[in-house]
This record gives C-alpha cells, structure tokens and sequence, in this order.
C-alpha cells in the first residue's frame, strides 16, 4: 500500500488585495492562519500547506486486504485506498451505508482477480445521520462472502 497524504494549500499574495478589490488585513490573515507576504516575497514562496483531516482505514479477507484514508470535503465522504491480494482468486471491496435507519444496497469500488494491487477511490453524500460500513469480499459479483465489516464513518475524538 502506498502511503497517501492529503493536502490542502493556501496561498496569499504580496499585495493584500483580492481580485475583486478587496483588501485583506494582516489581522484578517492571522485569523485564517495564513503568515501575511511581505512586499518582497514572491506569492508562490508564501504557500503554506496544512493536512487534511484523515482517518485511516483496514479491512481483509483470506488472501485480500485493502486499506487507505477517509476524510469529508464538500459535504462528500471520500475514500481512497488500495485493494491488494496475494492469492489467485477475486476479490472486491464494498461499501453500504444507512441514512436515518434505511439501509441502502452495497456498492462495489474495486476488484481484482489474481495477486496484484488496484487503487480506487469513492465518494459518498454525507451527513451527520449516515452511518457506512465497508468489506472485502471473495468474488466479484456479491457480497456472500466477506471479511468482518469496518466502519466508515466513525470519527475520532482528538
């Protein structure tokens, strides 16, 4: 598995000014936690970079593992991650998720046949009230067969 961080970067420029004329205050940029640039600092030199907020996830089943980070964007649930085996069969990894007590059909991300890995990656709307689980499973073609499910959208307090 490859490791993945997730990045989102800020930039501000040497003059202050939006493009729509408007001005932003050093006191404005301190709140926002953007170091205000100085007159003679390029506007790419004062890029800041800060982590998106990631939680790290795990499942398996026989010869399969797959496992990546989670994060919301834009009210979306992104997960990205990686589905390896070391065997010679299929597998495939599954989400299904509940929104205030209906529970929605599984859907399938990734799947391999034979050793190898495959990235993917998988958006879900997202709310406070859903609730989603994902699986690896043997086959490609249901979900009869599966490693125990982990859950997608718990978040660590801290």
């Amino acid at each position: 598995m490859s490791l993945r961080i997730r990045t989102r970067a800020t930039t501000t420029t040497a003059a202050l000014t939006t493009a729509t004329g408007t001005v932003v205050t050093a006191a404005a940029l301190a709140l926002s936690g953007v170091a205000p640039a100085s007159a003679s600092t390029p506007a790419a030199a004062t890029a800041s970079t800060t982590a998106a907020a990631t939680v790290p996830w795990s499942a398996s089943h026989a010869t399969a593992s797959a496992a990546g980070d989670r994060w919301l964007a834009s009210g979306k649930l992104v997960l990205d991650g990686t589905l390896t085996n070391t065997g010679t069969g299929c597998y495939s990894v599954w989400t299904r998720f509940a929104h205030d007590f209906v529970v929605l059909p599984y859907t399938k991300h990734a799947e391999i046949c034979g050793a190898g890995s495959v990235d993917f990656t998988a958006t879900k709307s997202y709310t406070y009230t859903v609730t989603g689980t994902l699986r690896v499973c043997r086959g490609t073609t249901d979900t009869t067969d599966c490693g125990p499910g982990v859950s997608i959208t718990h978040w660590p307090i801290g």
